[in-house]
């Protein structure tokens, strides 16, 4: 699951890259262009408010601070708009040459509210989309975007933005029928006693019970636990034979990163990963690095998919290629 980057570069995508080149230079020219008129602007602005003994000194470092920001963000905005075209034009070749599409606004839906109803996801105050990558892959509907929660914490002047989660949500049509609820989470989410005793023996998700789940593989109950409404059911869908596939991947991201829910015949999977598929830049001698970048982060992200889902014979299907 890799797009051919020499295939790309040497074909419409390469074209494409190198007429940027012209719309680029002229991005950069109009950025420098806004920030000598914003410093003609206020650079005399501050000269005189600086004089004025009526304005208070805090005051008037904070008129300055949020003037050069203004300036700096004017600016900015032509070399953020052209980076964003780049990043498309990159990411939607990779997506074309993998037979899927993609976006880069997003719209979350059932797959969202559904991480967070079974405690995938952190809450959050602020949240923000982007990069849908969408289509089909082999033979199951795919759907993968990126998030960044935020949470207000703090009070007063220490008042301030904290990522809570930055990564990838990942939802496929999963390759044999199922009809059970099974949560696979990272070992010790969910514990006894208010989160201060033991592993919890179930856990419950708007009136929902799920039992936790015995399972047979030592390394496996190492990193997850897995809980459900249905134990024979769960054996099958956290498959064994598959396990080692789940965890090579699990060290790929490092960490805790990996989590899932098996729900209504649909496979729900968040990975912590940072911020991805940042294909977009300003100089021309880095879109090889970007375009093979991007392309590694999501055939690594769609191998992942594929990891843990199986056909109807409950075979893996990246054993498929």
């Amino acid at each position: 699951m890799q797009a051919d980057i020499q295939r790309l570069l040497d074909g419409e995508l390469g074209q494409w890259l190198a007429e940027q080149e012209a719309v680029r230079a002229e991005a950069k020219a109009k950025a420098r262009d806004r920030w000598f008129y914003g410093a003609l602007i206020c650079l005399p602005l501050f000269g005189v408010m600086w004089f004025l003994p009526v304005i208070a000194w805090n005051f008037k470092i904070f008129i300055a601070v949020a003037a050069c920001g203004a300036a700096y963000a004017w600016g900015y905005a032509v070399i953020a708009e052209a980076k964003k075209n780049v990043k498309v034009g990159i990411n939607s070749a990779i997506a074309a040459d993998l037979g899927i599409r993609y976006d880069h606004e997003v719209s979350p839906g059932w797959e969202y509210d559904t991480a967070r109803k079974f405690s995938l996801l952190p809450s959050s105050d602020r949240r923000n989309f982007e990069d849908r990558w969408f289509g089909e892959l082999s033979g199951h509907r795919f759907n993968l975007y990126e998030a960044h929660l935020e949470e207000r914490r703090g009070s007063g002047k220490n008042r301030r933005w904290v990522t809570v989660f930055r990564g990838a949500i990942i939802d496929m049509g999963f390759g044999r029928d199922f009809h059970s609820t099974t949560l696979l989470q990272r070992k010790g989410k969910h514990k006894k006693w208010w989160g201060f005793g033991g592993r919890a023996d179930h856990v419950t998700f708007d009136g929902h019970r799920l039992d936790f789940v015995d399972q047979v593989h030592p390394d496996f109950e190492d990193v997850f636990e897995v809980y459900s409404d249905d134990q024979v059911e769960a054996r099958v869908l956290i498959h064994p034979s598959y396990v080692e596939h789940l965890l090579e991947l699990e060290r790929v991201f490092g960490g805790d990163a990996v989590r899932a829910v098996f729900s209504a015949g649909e496979l729900v999977i968040v990975v912590e990963s940072g911020n991805l598929f940042e294909s977009g830049t300003m100089n021309a001698r880095d879109d090889r690095a970007k375009v093979a970048q991007a392309a590694e982060q999501f055939g690594a992200m769609a191998r992942l998919a594929l990891a843990i889902n199986q056909n109807e014979r409950g075979r893996v299907m990246i054993s498929e290629g």
